[in-house]
């Protein structure tokens, strides 16, 4: 056996540092010398989103900061670099694929224009997974070269506690390293979910985090609540989607809006099977996948063959292999996500966590961004500005997309009373419909305010095109407290769907039917 070679280097000032065994047997322990010693004052466990922002920023503040990340492939194999769930199998790619669905809509509407568009309209999908690929590959190297130009340290390594200070990391050949930092954070995010008590799900089923990298395109997909925003963009470039739901769309959103979302993707070809749940998946001879699933509502059982099956039945923090019990840290048991407190700190004082991974936070790339600056800023600037998690404006990416921020109307009724609710709403059609003849049947807003004056706005609803720009605009006045006799004093746009907003009159109280307003 070769001996270990040691090397010790040790900077002053400094108490906790990383160290490296290496011999032919693997890891030692300390009397197996240690090869080098380094000093973190961060130590960030995931290089998602909130992990890298926690980073970069504690080492803009001038400190000694180490990232480590490793991608477990899912069941299929797929795999990608660095930079989470966002960059890789989440929005970037999620927002091209829609991207390209919108793109098909608008050449069925050129015509109306006066372009005169070549038949039949043909998509294909290596191209366009080559070309969104391509992108999240550039982005998985720029965040290499961002952590190099501050001087983070990354590795891609598996990570786990030893203690309350240090972090055990094995590497890809199976080399351990031990790493050890006065603040470590936990940034880990999550995993789709598989129904594995279902036959075949694991065998044959995929999830988001292999539709994205698919080299072929996924032919006539099907299975239990199959994300409606993967529906939508895969409807939308020409695919035969069925989507299979055992309960309510859109579960946490507004219920009215969901229902809306859905109707419109129903018209447009979308295939819905509601109150089923499946069972078993087999593979066929010809390599299709027979679905078997019992419908709730009849109580028979039912089948369909299917080129795809896509599990959306949500995701899982990745907590189990991180052995938090060495370090003493907390985690609810019911979802394995760890507890905080409203500093991001975990059980254990200088142990945070951030994202995805913490309990009671939503599960939004902006929010994690922001929560894991301001960490770095509390940690290392001398700040004590705490994450704000209320009135955070999102957006649901479908066909028609939905677009919301504070209280859904369900929420402000259970909070405040439905006698202290007030809703304003229309219809709406846009400009841009108009002369395609587009159906505008789910273009809708809605504006939940308490009734007392000043009518504070507690929440807003707009489904429509370019929802998220339109939300993200009102999310500042919502998050300054505006009321709606303000926004009705706000001057609209013209012509653009936003200016919509500014004109709502009509309120669910009054028994009347919202106009249909357009440009």
């Amino acid at each position: 056996v070769m001996a270990a070679v040691a090397l010790a280097l040790r900077r002053r000032g400094m108490r906790f540092r990383w160290r490296i065994w290496a011999s032919a047997g693997g890891v030692r322990g300390a009397a197996g010398g240690a090869a080098g010693q380094q000093d973190y004052d961060l130590l960030v466990i995931g290089g998602g989103s909130g992990g890298l922002a926690c980073a970069k920023e504690a080492a803009q503040l001038g400190r000694k900061v180490a990232v480590v990340d490793y991608v477990e492939p899912s069941p299929r194999g797929t795999r990608w670099g660095l930079g989470g769930t966002c960059v890789n199998v989440g929005c970037i790619p999620k927002k091209l694929m829609h991207y390209a669905a919108l793109l098909g809509h608008m050449i069925q509407d050129a015509h109306h224009y006066g372009w005169e568009v070549g038949q039949p309209i043909l998509h294909d999908w290596e191209k366009m997974a080559e070309a969104v690929q391509n992108h999240v590959k550039s982005l998985n190297w720029g965040h290499r070269v961002q952590l190099q130009d501050r001087k983070v340290k990354y590795f891609n390594i598996k990570a786990s506690f030893v203690n309350q200070h240090t972090v055990r990391g094995i590497t890809k050949g199976g080399k351990e390293m031990l790493l050890s930092a006065e603040h470590i954070v936990i940034a880990t995010g999550g995993r789709p979910k598989y129904p594995t008590h279902i036959e075949g799900a694991l065998e044959y089923g995929i999830t988001s985090d292999d539709i994205f990298w698919l080299k072929k395109s996924p032919g006539k997909p099907s299975s239990a609540d199959v994300a409606l925003e993967c529906a939508g963009f895969l409807t939308g470039i020409g695919l035969d989607i069925t989507v299979m739901m055992r309960s309510i769309p859109l579960r946490g959103f507004d219920q009215q809006m969901s229902s809306l979302v859905t109707e419109h993707m129903e018209s447009h070809g979308t295939r819905f099977l509601r109150g089923c749940i499946p069972s078993r998946i087999r593979k066929l001879p010809d390599g299709q996948l027979q679905v078997t699933w019992e419908d709730g509502i009849s109580g028979k059982e039912d089948m369909g063959t299917f080129d795809t099956v896509l599990w959306a039945i949500g995701r899982v923090p990745e907590t189990r292999c991180l052995n938090l019990e060495k370090a003493g840290v907390n985690i609810n048991p019911k979802n394995q996500k760890i507890v905080v407190d409203s500093q991001e700190a975990t059980s254990i004082p200088h142990i945070y966590a951030i994202g995805d991974v913490a309990e009671g936070r939503p599960e939004l790339t902006p929010t994690a961004i922001m929560a894991g600056r301001l960490l770095a800023q509390r940690l290392f600037g001398q700040s004590s500005d705490l994450m704000d998690y209320d009135n955070v404006p999102t957006t649901v990416f479908t066909p028609l997309e939905y677009g919301c921020v504070g209280l859904s109307e369900e929420e402000a009724v259970a909070r405040h009373g439905q006698e202290h609710v007030e809703v304003y709403h229309a219809y709406y059609k846009p400009l841009e419909f108009t002369v395609a003849e587009r159906d505008a049947s789910q273009c809708y807003i809605k504006m939940v305010c308490l009734r007392e004056p000043p009518q504070l706005v507690l929440g807003l609803h707009f489904l429509g095109p370019n929802a998220g720009e339109v939300t993200q605009g009102f999310a500042l006045g919502i998050k300054c407290g505006a009321s709606y006799a303000q926004v009705m004093r706000t001057v609209g746009i013209h012509p653009t769907c936003s200016e919509e907003v500014v004109k709502l009159r009509i309120s669910k109280r009054s028994g009347l039917d919202p106009t249909v307003t357009g440009c």
